[in-house]
């Protein structure tokens, strides 16, 4: 039981469904259990890829990584964001520890805001403002994102306690909010490319990024 005294919880069933998965990760073909689950409205769904450890293993606690969806840079590999990358470095981690899970929340693009305003925000990136102004100036939040869904999977995994990949503090305290124990927090080192650079800068200066 976590400190925070939270049990873990399942989730309704006809909130999740499960298959395997085989990906492809550096040339190699790998097989991890694959979890989609539907939160409290259609828009918001997550997956969960699991590589679960078996005897003792099974008990150790996991590595987490809770990555919010980019369709610019996962999918078409954008080089104005560290995603991709970040992603990259977690699926390799995850596959390579006894217990690992990766949360992939495709509703938090744009952080939050969808990928419709998230390119006008790039318009106004393309101007001169940092992220966090151009958000600012077509009326958004600066970082829209909740973690809510993220737990509750956690708690339907059975694991209310985890190390979490992450540079972003607010994504630990909401996490904790949620009733997630931290154990430790393990960096996401990207290098800094010529498109990134003001941007990774930004979330350091201006967001507390631990980059």
């Amino acid at each position: 039981m976590p400190a925070s005294g939270v049990q873990a919880k399942k989730l309704d069933t006809d909130r999740s469904a499960r298959t395997l998965l085989p990906i492809e990760l550096d040339g190699i073909e790998v097989v991890l259990e694959a979890r989609a689950y539907q939160g409290k409205d259609e828009h918001t769904q997550a997956m969960a890829l699991i590589n679960r450890g078996k005897g003792p293993e099974a008990g150790e606690v996991p590595l987490v990584r809770v990555h919010s969806g980019c369709v610019t840079g996962d999918i078409f590999h954008s080089l104005r964001c560290d995603c991709r990358a970040q992603l990259d470095a977690a699926l390799r981690r995850i596959t390579a520890t006894p217990n690992g899970i990766l949360i992939y929340l495709p509703y938090h693009e744009g952080r939050g805001i969808g990928l419709f305003k998230k390119i006008k925000a790039y318009a106004l990136q393309d101007q001169g403002r940092d992220t966090v102004d151009a958000n600012i100036e077509i009326g958004e939040p600066i970082d829209a994102r909740e973690y809510e869904l993220a737990a509750e999977i956690l708690q339907d995994l059975g694991f209310v306690r985890i190390h979490l990949m992450t540079n972003n503090p607010a994504k630990i305290e909401a996490l904790e909010d949620a009733g997630i124990e931290i154990i430790d927090r393990v960096p996401v080192v990207i290098r800094p490319g010529a498109h990134n650079e003001h941007y990774l800068e930004t979330k350091r200066r201006r967001m507390s990024h631990k980059l």
